[in-house]
């Protein structure tokens, strides 16, 4: 089993060398710029991490382990538009509407998310296609809940808003690897508690959200928390986890 930074580069080296639609035309320059921003490709790492644990080579899932990213990466370039979140800089990069466009980024924006369903379409089951659509709606319903501010509560946001890529990630490896759906309740139960873990952590860092809520001190103890369900999800899996768990550890502190 490879460990994180080998699976990161396996999915940098395979979305650089993506072919893109041709009728794309000229538009996909700016969608590459959009993938070329970077990251730490959480995503998709944990896509590929699962799907070895689940006894597959990470190979196999790589087209599903980009799709993944390619969402994220859609959401992002159209969060940055003026018209939502309004940020010129995207990574100490200017974002892509303010490289290109707004009107060039909306369509960069729509590119990636229609390329990402062309690679989860690529398998034999419809089911990496439909899992990755229901994550996709569920982030852009936790969008919605985010700038109207009717989100019922700070766990339903997020579940939605981050929650639901990451635990996707896991969930196409599942059916990449052809793991049976009765046997997939403890694998998804580790998915779900990814996302909270993230982006606790993340507000941690950035100083808002549920550090607003619950201050420094008890936003570290409601991350703790979260990784420890993490980890204790992980032990009910049969298979050996330890790549995914060394994530967990490495989200907790963002050292990964």
């Amino acid at each position: 089993m490879r460990n994180p930074d080998e699976l990161r580069a396996l999915v940098e080296a395979y979305l650089s060398e993506l072919v893109l639609t041709p009728e794309l035309h000229g538009q996909a320059e700016s969608m590459r710029y959009a993938l070329s921003v970077g990251g730490k490709r959480v995503r998709p790492v944990i896509c590929l991490a699962t799907v070895e644990a689940a006894g597959c080579d990470a190979e196999v899932a790589l087209p599903a382990a980009a799709a993944v990213e390619l969402v994220h990466n859609f959401s992002l370039v159209h969060d940055d538009l003026p018209a939502l979140d309004d940020d010129a800089v995207r990574r100490g990069r200017p974002s892509v509407w303010a490289e290109y466009g707004e009107a060039i980024a909306i369509l960069a924006g729509d590119g990636l998310l229609a390329e990402a369903f062309r690679l989860a379409l690529s398998y034999p089951t419809p089911a990496v296609g439909r899992e990755l659509a229901q994550a996709t709606l569920g982030m852009i319903g936790g969008q919605y809940l985010d700038i109207t501010g009717n989100a019922p509560d700070e766990a339903t946001l997020h579940k939605l808003k981050t929650g639901c890529l990451f635990a996707v990630s896991v969930a196409l490896a599942l059916w990449v690897a052809e793991v049976p759906l009765g046997e997939q309740a403890p694998w998804r139960a580790f998915g779900d508690e990814l996302g909270l873990l993230f982006q606790i952590v993340d507000d941690i860092l950035d100083g808002d959200g549920y550090v607003v809520t619950h201050g420094v001190d008890g936003a570290r103890a409601l991350a703790d928390d979260a990784a420890e369900r993490a980890h204790a999800r992980l032990a009910a899996v049969p298979a050996d986890t330890s790549v995914l768990a060394d994530i967990v550890s490495g989200l907790s502190a963002r050292t990964f």
